[in-house]
């Protein structure tokens, strides 16, 4: 009976890897995403398609929860990766330190990941091969410095924020504050927290342009916060009086510029994230060297250069 028992084990391992093994081998490439609904993760995803057909044969997943925050479930979705053996995984963590035991996972499972938008916590470096994303705090920057152009160096402003504590949040938010405190004497209202929901950023602008009167400047630090807060300054008859600066480029932020809503916006680099996230894990599941470190860019649009091929190959 012992040997028997002993038997039905060896033979469940070999089946397990045996099934790992097969999964692998299949090269299914897994991107998981902070939400796929939004366009902005929309558009990584057609990077990512665009550059499935230059990997050598790998397939493709694309996954990601109902909304940035609900980071229980995207946990999930890296674990699940993980379990069915995938060959590589380009994963946007949705919170620096909760997705960290699941890509640890992934090392453990010699499993290759590259993060793409937001950074894991320090001391998760080990577990990922590369990052690629914007360089979040020099286009925090671009913002702040694109506001100051418009609205001067004193006055009350105000920041719409998304997601407190997400990689991409601290660095872009911080940086565009740091900017306005070390070149102006612009007092900052917020920042207010959305949560990524469009619908949440309208309410919060329509209260904050309702207790701020003498508001000059507003900043909208992603896709859906900045619709939302355009819309309220819309609805509010503040078009135009009011500077504002968006975050990303979809369709519904293109019009607000065009019609001088937005003052501007700073354009990541989405579809080049999807991109190179795909080659870059291509590279790393053939055994070939990649960077630590690649900036995936930014590009502040305006009404004068919106026509112009440098925010035509950002926009979406």
């Amino acid at each position: 009976m012992k040997k028997l028992a002993t038997a039905l084990i060896a033979s469940a391992v070999l089946f397990s890897s045996a099934a790992a093994f097969s999964a692998a081998q299949a090269g299914e490439i897994a991107v998981i995403v902070k939400t796929v609904n939004s366009t902005f993760w929309q558009n990584v995803q057609k990077g990512a398609d665009a550059a499935l057909k230059e990997s050598g044969g790998n397939t493709l997943t694309f996954q990601g929860p109902a909304s940035e925050s609900a980071i229980a479930d995207q946990v999930n979705m890296v674990e699940n990766a993980v379990n069915r053996g995938v060959a590589g995984i380009v994963l946007a963590p949705s919170d620096p330190d909760a997705l960290v035991p699941a890509v640890k996972k992934a090392w453990e499972a010699r499993i290759p990941v590259v993060i793409i938008d937001s950074l894991l916590a320090k001391g998760a470096e080990q577990y990922y091969q590369s990052y690629l994303a914007t360089d979040n705090r020099k286009a925090g920057e671009l913002a702040a410095k694109a506001l100051i152009d418009k609205v001067g160096t004193e006055g009350k402003i105000a920041v719409m924020s998304y997601v407190a504590g997400a990689g991409s949040e601290i660095g872009r938010v911080g940086g565009f504050t740091d900017y306005i405190k070390a070149h102006s004497k612009l007092e900052i209202v917020g920042p207010f927290y959305s949560q990524s929901q469009m619908a949440t950023a309208l309410n919060q602008t329509t209260d904050v342009l309702a207790a701020n009167a003498d508001l000059k400047g507003i900043f909208g630090a992603n896709e859906p916060t900045a619709i939302g807060m355009a819309r309220a300054i819309k609805q509010a008859g503040k078009s135009g009086k009011i500077v504002a600066i968006g975050f990303d480029g979809n369709q519904d932020l293109q019009e607000f510029v065009k019609d001088g809503t937005l003052s501007a916006i700073v354009v990541q680099g989405s579809f080049q994230m999807g991109d190179l996230g795909v080659k870059t894990i291509s590279k790393l599941i053939k055994k070939e060297k990649v960077e630590k470190f690649v900036d995936t860019g930014a590009v502040v649009v305006t009404k004068a250069n919106i026509d112009l091929p440098e925010a035509k190959n950002v926009l979406y």
